[in-house]
C-alpha cells in the first residue's frame, strides 16, 4: 500500500524548505511505509506581478508596526537557528527581490513530471534563500533546470509558451477551496493533514497514521 503525501507549498516560504527537509526525514523514519511525495504549488501573494518586487519595500508594506517588525526579526532567527542545526544555509540579508514565483510552480510541475521534483523544489529553495537569485526570471529558472539534468531548451520553450500555465494555477485553486491558508501544508491520502514545518517525527507519525488508515490487504489465496 502506498500513501501519497501532497506537499503543499510556495518556493518564497522559509518554513516550506525547512519543511521540505523534514518530510524527507519523516519518510526515512517510517521505512515501512511506501510514500509517493508530490508537490502541489501555492503562491503566498499572487498579487505579486510577473517581474517581481523590490524585497525590502515590500515587506515594510506588510510588516509596518514596530511590534510586526520585532516579530518578523524574531521569526527569521528561528528560522536561521532552524536552518543551521539542519544544514540549511538561510541568507536572508542577501534577499533583494521579491518574485512571482508562479513559474517556478511550473517548472517544479515539469520536474516532477520527470521524477525530479524533490530536486527542483530543493535547487529553487537554495537559489532564493542561499543565493538570492530571481527565481522568478525565466533564464533563472532555465539555468536550474540545467542543473537538474532537466532539458533547458525545453524549459526555455515551455515557459515562454505559457505551457501549462492554466493548469497551474487551477491546481492552486483547489487546494485554497480546501481551506488552506497557509503553507506548508501536508495532505496523506487526501484524509489527514497537518500544517507547518513540523518535526520529522511528527510528520513520520502522519505517515503512519495515513497508513493505517488503509484498507488491509488479504493475504494471497483468502476469500473475500
Amino acid at each position: 500500500m502506498t500513501v501519497v503525501i501532497e506537499m503543499v507549498s510556495d518556493i518564497v516560504c522559509p518554513w516550506c524548505w525547512l519543511g521540505l527537509r523534514r518530510i524527507e526525514e519523516a519518510r526515512k523514519l517510517a521505512p515501512e511505509v511506501d510514500v509517493r511525495l508530490l508537490f502541489r504549488p501555492y503562491e503566498l501573494d499572487p498579487t505579486i506581478p510577473a517581474e517581481g518586487v523590490e524585497y525590502k519595500a515590500y515587506m515594510s508594506s506588510r510588516v509596518s508596526s514596530p511590534e510586526g517588525r520585532e516579530r518578523m526579526a524574531a521569526m527569521r532567527q528561528a528560522l536561521v537557528d532552524y536552518g543551521n542545526a539542519e544544514d540549511i544555509p538561510y541568507r536572508f540579508d542577501a534577499v533583494s527581490h521579491r518574485p512571482s514565483s508562479f513559474d517556478a510552480h511550473r517548472l517544479v510541475r515539469w520536474a516532477q513530471g520527470q521524477g525530479k521534483g524533490a530536486a527542483a523544489k530543493e535547487a529553487l529553495f537554495r537559489a532564493y534563500f542561499n543565493e538570492a537569485r530571481n527565481v522568478g526570471d525565466h533564464a533563472v529558472l532555465v539555468d536550474i533546470a540545467r542543473s537538474i539534468d532537466l532539458d533547458p531548451d525545453i524549459v526555455a520553450d515551455l515557459l515562454t509558451s505559457g505551457a501549462d500555465t492554466e493548469s497551474v494555477r487551477e491546481e492552486a485553486e483547489v487546494f485554497r477551496q480546501m481551506g488552506i491558508t497557509g503553507v506548508p501544508t501536508y495532505i496523506a491520502n487526501r484524509k489527514v493533514a497537518v500544517q507547518g514545518a513540523e518535526s520529522a517525527e511528527k510528520l513520520a507519525r502522519l505517515i503512519r497514521h495515513a497508513a493505517s488508515l488503509l484498507p488491509q490487504e488479504r493475504p494471497a489465496g483468502q476469500a473475500s
